[in-house]
């Protein structure tokens, strides 16, 4: 009917066809920012670099290195001697050799400074991507590769995992500094975004692959691998607060409290970030 009455009009049949298929193809649907970005990491992660990190660190782990000369293949991340594969989901956890509970990054300066010899404390005073932290970087790309698929597992059976839980669930929603910001002012809850970036709800649990269940990460944007405690630091530097030290209790307290939240998410560390 309606080719009908375009010729009626006196547009040829050609042109009234093409008339008729513009009005009657549905228009696509705009993506939005945030499907946009998704389809960009989805193309960048059969080639993420992140890989070559992996590499590096699983190659650090077997090298005998250090005054002492010795590889990382006793370190105990939690599962037992030198067991790697599922450590990571269920980090940080209380360790009694140290009387702490540790995150990655503390637990690796603990067996690079007991097994090779290395100083624990110039290496957390060493800026990030330097020296001895390039190589925690990489060990952490490796050893979070080993865990990716499985689930959040982080232990609360012991009575410090439980206070370390508390303790930084008092520093996620602390505020202060000069734009008086906190954790939770960016991911206290659903629905905020900083430029095109989604920010998940870190007070629950985000979901597989979100938040703390995509650390360690490459960051495109800087060409770098960046570990949790380089992440969190980040975070305290666009709070405008002081820098925290490296592994210190209050970064550690602030993965127990978002890994505990992150239970039963499925990891995809190492990640991909913009």
């Amino acid at each position: 009917m309606k080719l009908l009455l375009l010729a009626a009009t006196g547009l040829t049949s050609a042109a009234a066809l093409s008339v008729a298929v513009a009005q009657t193809t549905p228009k696509p649907v705009p993506k939005s920012a945030a499907e946009g970005i998704a389809e960009y990491r989805k193309m960048l992660e059969d080639g993420n670099p992140a890989e070559l990190f992996e590499a590096k660190g699983e190659d650090l782990w077997k090298t005998a290195r250090g005054p002492a000369k010795a590889t990382l293949q006793r370190c105990d991340l939690g599962l037992g001697a030198g067991v790697v594969k599922g450590a990571w989901v269920q980090l940080p956890r209380w360790f009694a050799d140290t009387g702490r509970v540790q995150d990655l990054e503390s637990r690796l300066l603990t067996c690079m400074e007991a097994l090779q010899g290395f100083n624990a404390a110039e290496i957390s005073a060493t800026p990030f991507d330097k020296g001895e932290q390039a190589t925690l970087a990489a060990l952490a790309a490796w050893i979070s590769a080993e865990s990716r698929g499985q689930k959040m597992a982080l232990p609360q059976a012991h009575a410090e995992e439980q206070r370390f839980y508390q303790l930084g669930k008092r520093a996620f929603f602390f505020r202060g500094g000069p734009m008086d910001f906190s954790c939770a002012s960016c991911h206290g809850e659903a629905g905020k975004r900083i430029r095109l970036q989604d920010l998940p709800d870190l007070t629950q649990n985000p979901g597989d692959g979100i938040g703390f269940a995509a650390w360690p990460a490459y960051r495109v944007s800087s060409g770098e691998m960046w570990s949790m405690q380089r992440r969190l630091n980040d975070c305290y530097r666009q709070q405008r607060f002081p820098y925290p030290g490296f592994a210190s209790d209050v970064t550690v307290a602030l993965g127990v409290y978002m890994g505990v939240n992150a239970r039963g998410a499925e990891s995809i560390a190492p990640g991909l970030k913009r």
